[in-house]
């Protein structure tokens, strides 16, 4: 293992070399603070104020660059088989129709999701009049005509938005979320809503605890977990149900999905999506990002995402939005893909070591990340590294989780479904544990910023948990595969950065995927045992699920 900076003019660095990583220190303890002071109030019928403008790129520019994928004689053979990028270039030069590309996933919807359950409401009327509307106009924005799934616990104006909860079944809000104006903004199409965990706290279920969603790799299985609560949004990926969906993370609910159903899962620095018209769980861990079927897909949904928003603080003060585009351009170097920037990737002791596929698919996976040109590194933990990401303080969750909740919780118990116990739990931590958790929170950043980032630019990862609770940015990818129950499904590896650092996760991954496969790769439909098993008469319970178990397993 190599490591190694080199030489590089500023203006081809990404941003988080040229940003001081400390002031994102400081930063997150003013935001602590402010979780104290104002709290997070959850409402029934929230008003929304008027949006701010989406961040922009050059949309033009990106077309231009976008190569044409392969049509077979001369046309579509299936649209819904296209990543959104290769849908843009069809888009752009008029060879599909965004009211053509619309009606391949509803088609697939109603034969499909029954099986899958990945949606809680399909918005086949409105997803019509939009890509109507849309044909009538040249492709000028970075989504046009993109069809996507928004999870539901994000609010849509006159679409109900439940979090599959008692508590807000009967919600149906005024205004869309900042973070669905912008995609809209950028010519998105919304097919619907996306299933979730009751108040997004564990994979898809009903607000009673039965089990939803499937894993689009196993749809007659239900004990295959289809990953955290954002699985419906991972499955309407990867079953083709969507082009690209968003979820919502708090502890590890973008990148458990996209790892256990091989999408491309990116939960972004803290702040850099707005949060307001998201249903709260905490304050200083919440976080909106994009699950998708490649990296590409994934840098077209995160610049249309970000941006300033007046309405949540928390946005405030942040490097302007980057190029994420360009990040996610490959580029080669004698004919072959190389990484865009000298990136040095930190490995972890003991990480290729795993037992069985997991150490495989992840030596694999560096494997190609050194062919493209990434320095490996050996990360040296900082003291009390193990310690401070063991997972201890993880509770501080549950005490920002509860609080919002708190009118509900005395209203009636029963609202919470299967999830009370997490609720509750948040009771019970003290206010002296809260604080000192919080300490212990900054001095994992202050030691990820000072130690950690000064070996490497990039750092494999064993969990989420350490950089949930700190703000930096991950990025989940498939890499290899793995067999469970009798059935092969996707692996994946985990990779986090420092502040600001999406760039460099873009690129990085858009290296490795143009030297792989992984990414490529899709389940078979339902077969018609599958189906009949799921939706015909008589078809099997999907069960409960032990909540408190999934909770364990999360932390």
């Amino acid at each position: 293992m190599k490591g190694g900076d080199g030489d590089r003019t500023e203006s081809s660095l990404p941003q988080d070399a040229l940003v001081d990583r400390r002031d994102f220190v400081t930063r997150m303890g003013a935001l602590a603070a402010m979780a104290a002071l104002t709290g997070c109030a959850v409402g029934r019928e929230p008003t929304i104020a008027p949006a701010a403008p989406a961040s922009r790129a050059d949309a033009q520019a990106f077309f231009r660059s976008l190569p044409r994928p392969e049509l077979s004689a001369g046309r579509v053979t299936d649209p819904a088989e296209l990543t959104a990028w290769e849908a843009g270039a069809l888009l752009r030069d008029g060879d599909l129709g965004a009211v053509e590309y619309l009606e391949a996933y509803l088609d697939r919807i109603r034969r499909w999701d029954g099986v899958y359950r990945a949606f809680n409401a399909v918005t086949e009327d409105r997803a019509r009049a939009r890509a109507r509307e849309l044909d009538s106009t040249p492709a000028t924005e970075i989504l046009h005509g993109i069809p996507l799934a928004i999870k539901d616990n994000i609010h849509t104006a006159g679409v109900p938005t439940t979090v599959n909860s008692h508590i807000f079944r009967d919600l149906v809000p005024e205004e869309d979320a900042m973070v669905v104006t912008n995609l809209m903004a950028r010519g998105g199409v919304m097919l619907g809503k996306s299933q979730l965990g009751p108040l997004a706290t564990t994979r898809a279920l009903t607000p009673d605890g039965e089990i939803t969603t499937m894993n689009a790799w196993a749809p007659g299985d239900p004990e295959v977990s289809p990953g955290g609560s954002s699985s419906g949004s991972a499955t309407a990926v990867m079953a083709r149900l969507a082009s690209s969906s968003i979820g919502t993370q708090t502890g590890g609910s973008i990148t458990m999905p996209s790892m256990a159903q091989g999408t491309t899962g990116l939960k972004p620095t803290f702040g850099r999506v707005s949060l307001h018209g998201v249903v709260p769980l905490s304050y200083t861990r919440d976080h909106v990002g994009p699950l998708a079927r490649d990296v590409r897909d994934a840098a077209l949904m995160i610049q249309a995402m970000a941006g300033v928003d007046p309405r949540d603080p928390r946005t405030g003060g942040l490097p302007p939005v980057p190029d994420f585009l360009r990040a996610a351009t490959p580029v080669s170097r004698g004919g072959r893909p190389v990484v865009r920037w000298e990136t040095r990737l930190g490995v972890l002791p003991g990480w290729t070591d795993a037992d069985g596929e997991t150490g495989e698919n992840r030596r694999a996976f560096l494997r190609v990340a050194e062919e493209a040109g990434i320095d490996l590194v050996e990360l040296v933990p900082p003291p009390a590294w193990e310690e401070l990401t063991s997972g201890a303080f993880n509770a501080l969750r549950l005490v920002e989780r509860t609080e919002p909740f708190l009118p509900y919780l005395k209203e009636d118990v029963r609202l919470f479904g299967p999830t009370i116990t997490s609720f509750m739990s948040g009771l019970f931590v003290s206010g002296d544990e809260y604080l000192k958790g919080q300490r212990a929170k900054l001095a994992l950043l202050r030691l990820v910023m000072d130690d950690f980032f000064s070996q490497c630019d990039v750092a494999t990862m064993e969990s989420h948990i350490p950089f949930d609770m700190i703000g930096c940015p991950l990025l989940a990818l498939p890499a290899g595969t793995r067999v469970l129950r009798g059935r092969t499904l996707p692996g994946g590896v985990l990779l986090g950065a420092p502040p600001f650092g999406e760039e460099r996760l873009l690129a990085l991954g858009v290296a490795v995927q143009e030297r792989s496969d992984w990414h490529r790769r899709r389940p078979a439909d339902p077969s018609e045992a599958e189906e009949a098993r799921m939706t015909g008469p008589g078809a099997r319970s999907r069960g409960r699920l032990d909540v408190d178990a999934v909770e364990r397993q999360a932390e």
